[in-house]
Formats: structure tokens, C-alpha cells, sequence
């Protein structure tokens, strides 16, 4: 899943940004207000990180500017003020979260999955396709019962495919999601990526999820019922 993290402090998005990445997001930073409002409308994110206090155009800003423009993506506000006009400001501009600084880093990863939980159907946040079962809280999947051991990038492929369920996701909707600007990304890079996740996934089993679709991309299929 792909994040935009709007903050001006480069020490603490560097951070951020590199925890992030090793939980298997992909992360693209912006450090002040305009270049945070101009990435969030033409990129396709699944979560923005917006700092509140940013130079140029502080976050109260850039969140209702998105929110005008129609940008629906989860935003998530960053601040040091804990009052609660602050927070009440905060989410009256079109935010959906609101975190504290300083906060713990697993609260910010229970967040972020809350917020990816409300685009879902799934609100226990555990993603089910048929017999397979994966819990981005503990970061596990398994099918049948039987636990499936994933690296981080095939698991965020994984969890992108099977929030889509029985959607076509093409080559270039999975590298825009699952890989940062600043990453050059081979041609034939999620090819790989699906090969493995279909020797992990479906050659154990004798139902196929992962489907390919000649030309267009993959899915996963959701098996009807008899």
C-alpha cells in the first residue's frame, strides 16, 4: 500500500519514512504545505500522513483544499498540540485521524490500519479470499489453516491484490502502489513478485486464486460457490 507522508521535519519523516518501508509500504515524502497538497491530487494514495504545522501552507490547509477537490484518500493529521479545539480544528478540515507528537510508533501502524480497514469491507481487518486469510496487524497470511511465510514486499502485493478482490490490477496500478517515486522499478518486476506469491499460494492448493489476465495484469479470483 502506498503513503504520502507530509512532514517538514527531515530527521523525523526520514524515520517515518524508513519504518514504514520495512513494514512493507511504499512511502513518498513532501516537506511543506504546497508540495504536500500537489502530490496528494495527482498521485493515487491509500493514506496520507499530513503534518499540521508545515511552512508555505500549514496541513488545516492542505486538508481542506484536498477535501474541495474531492480527494477522498484516508488522512491521518500529525500535530503537537493536544488541545482539544486543536483536534477538534483538525478534524472538522476533513480529517479522519488525528495523532499527538510524541507518539509510539505502533500506534501509528494501528492507525494506518484503522483508516485502510474503513475502505475495506472487512472490518475486523483481517482480509479473507476463500481459504486464504491474511492479518495485516500481525503481518501473517495463511491458507487452509497452514501459515505462509511472505517477504514484506510479496505480502504488500498480496494485501493490494486481495483488498481488489476479483478486480483486474494491472502492472502499472501495482508499481504506482507498491513502490515509491524514487525507486526504479524493472519491467517485469511484479511478474516475479506474482510467480512467487503463486508457487507460496496456489501450488499447494487445488484451487487457484492468483489469476493471470493475458495482456491486462492479475487478480485475485474469488471462487464461486456450488
Amino acid at each position: 500500500m502506498r503513503i504520502l507522508l507530509v512532514e517538514d521535519n527531515h530527521r523525523l519523516s526520514d524515520s517515518l519514512r524508513l519504518i514504514l518501508q520495512d513494514d512493507g509500504y511504499a512511502v513518498d515524502t513532501a516537506y511543506d504545505g504546497f508540495e504536500g497538497e500537489e502530490a496528494g491530487m495527482v498521485s493515487g494514495y491509500d493514506v496520507i500522513i499530513l503534518d499540521i504545522l508545515l511552512p508555505g501552507k500549514n496541513g488545516l490547509e492542505v486538508c481542506r483544499e484536498l477535501r474541495n477537490r474531492r480527494i477522498t484518500t484516508p488522512i491521518l493529521m500529525l500535530t503537537a498540540r493536544d488541545a482539544l479545539e486543536d483536534r477538534v480544528v483538525g478534524l472538522d478540515s476533513g480529517a479522519d485521524d488525528y495523532l499527538v507528537k510524541p507518539f509510539e510508533m505502533d500506534e501509528l501502524r494501528a492507525r494506518i490500519r484503522a483508516l485502510l480497514r474503513r475502505e475495506s469491507s472487512s472490518k475486523t481487518g483481517v482480509l479473507s479470499v476463500a481459504d486464504l486469510e491474511l492479518d495485516p496487524a500481525s503481518h501473517t497470511v495463511q491458507r487452509g489453516g497452514q501459515p505462509i511465510d511472505l517477504t514484506a514486499k510479496e505480502f504488500s502485493i498480496l494485501e493490494y491484490l486481495m483488498r481488489h478482490a476479483n478486480r483486474l490490477i494491472t502492472r502499472e496500478m501495482a508499481e504506482e502502489h507498491l513502490w515509491n517515486y524514487d525507486h526504479v522499478v524493472a519491467s517485469n518486476v511484479v511478474d516475479v513478485y506474482i510467480r512467487r506469491l503463486r508457487r507460496k499460494i496456489d501450488d499447494p492448493s487445488q484451487v487457484k486464486l492468483l489469476e493471470t489476465v493475458r495482456g491486462a495484469g492479475y487478480r485475485i479470483r474469488i471462487p464461486e460457490e456450488r
